[in-house]
């Protein structure tokens, strides 16, 4: 009888993937309005406004007299005692009237327009908050603090709503003006560079921002490491993997990413020595930490054994969801393992659940091989009806001698 082979990986489903290294990379999200808000009126109770406020661009050339007209003062302070007391859309309609008002300065349409960017941007409306950031920066009448302060949120918002190429020319602008090089800044400019797929300029930058603050944050350290991981640099991720697991060693984030790196990098022994460890912990407790644990056993020669008792338990412990994924994995292993039994039983289960009929089909082979041609032939029947690539494998099952 000619029967597929039982070694022949080809003839199953691909083996699961591998589990995505990095979730989505946090963004930098623009300082909020109430924020800066809160910031100014402590200024003004400390200051009183007598103390000109430290310069946060010492080394900007750019030149200004930002300072309110005697026509606009009024209506400024209109506006910021109506934010002052919560009463948003008022206060930003208070600024419209003065950005419309072409008799007032440029500092007073400015600090308007400034004003209505925060409004804008408590209320969720970042599209109208980045258009009142443009005005302010269009109009050219605020300190430097301010001016620039407004072109940094401005580019925040545009990568934080995906517009990478807009947030990196308005970020270029930004430094080339200011010389600034404070790493919080750096880093939102490593950010747009990395969605841009420009990973060695992304590199360069991250690393100076992590190099140059005292107190790095780990969402940097991971972007810097997922850009080493996507320009292929596995060295380098995995060297700065370690680094950061040996310094938190208790850090369960910290270790799932140096096991991500690992695996990235093609070090699959590893990566399942590090969330093996984990596991005996107590510590894999999410489906998606299982599922990349058993993922890394199936891509390794011979671990089918130990990818079965990652899957068992994981759903034994009600961790893993018993879902198609799951049982075609559970039966990928049973069957590489020679487990031919399990195998069946773990495909019945995954069988009825895949959006089409390969793993019907897959079933329907490995119960031929089995000598159960009348379930075989019922599970190439079942295949056919949910549709497979290759019909005519289906069919020479289905043309076997018996019922």
């Amino acid at each position: 009888m000619n029967k597929f082979s039982l070694r022949s990986r080809s003839m199953l489903a691909a083996a699961i993937g591998a589990v995505l290294v990095f979730g989505a990379v946090s963004q930098v999200n623009a300082q909020s309005a109430q924020q800066r808000a809160e910031e100014r009126r402590a200024r003004q109770s400390e200051g009183k406004q007598s103390s000109k406020p430290a310069e946060e661009y010492p080394q900007a050339t750019r030149k200004v007299e930002a300072k309110a007209s005697s026509k606009g003062g009024a209506k400024l302070q209109k506006m910021i005692g109506l934010y002052d007391d919560d009463k948003g859309p008022e206060a930003r309609a208070a600024a419209d009237e003065i950005i419309a008002t072409e008799t007032f300065n440029a500092y007073d349409r400015a600090f308007a327009a400034q004003m209505a960017a925060q409004i804008a941007y408590d209320a969720d409306d970042t599209a109208a908050a980045k258009d009142y950031l443009r005005k302010a920066i269009e109009l050219n009448g605020l300190d430097n603090n301010g001016h620039y302060g407004a072109m940094y949120m401005l580019a925040q918002l545009q990568l934080q709503d995906e517009q990478y190429a807009e947030s990196l020319k308005t970020l270029d602008t930004f430094f080339a003006e200011t010389k600034s090089a404070k790493p919080e800044q750096l880093v939102v400019k490593g950010n747009a560079l990395y969605r841009l797929e420009r990973y060695p300029e992304a590199a360069t930058v991250l690393k100076q921002a992590i190099d140059s603050s005292p107190n790095p944050k780990p969402e940097w350290q991971q972007l810097l490491m997922a850009t080493y991981a996507e320009s292929g640099n596995a060295g380098e991720a995995a060297k700065m993997a370690e680094a950061v697991a040996a310094k938190n060693p208790n850090d369960k984030r910290a270790q799932l990413n140096l096991a991500a790196v690992y695996q990235q990098g093609d070090m699959l022994d590893k990566s399942a020595a590090v969330l093996e460890k984990l596991r005996a912990a107590g510590q894999l407790t999410e489906d998606k930490e299982y599922r990349q644990l058993y993922a890394t056993y199936l891509n390794m020669d011979g671990k089918e054994k130990e990818a079965i008792s990652v899957i068992n338990e994981g759903i034994q412990k009600g961790i893993l969801k018993p879902d198609y994924q799951t049982y075609l994995a559970q039966a990928q292993a049973y069957y590489f393992s020679d487990q031919a039994g399990p195998a069946i039983d773990a495909y019945k289960k995954a069988a009825p659940l895949a959006p089409d009929g390969e793993a019907y089909l897959n079933l329907a082979r490995v119960l031929w091989q089995e000598d159960r041609i009348p379930e075989a032939k019922e599970a190439a029947r079942q295949a056919v009806a949910k549709g497979v690539k290759k019909p005519d494998d289906a069919k020479k099952i289905l043309a076997l001698p018996g019922k």
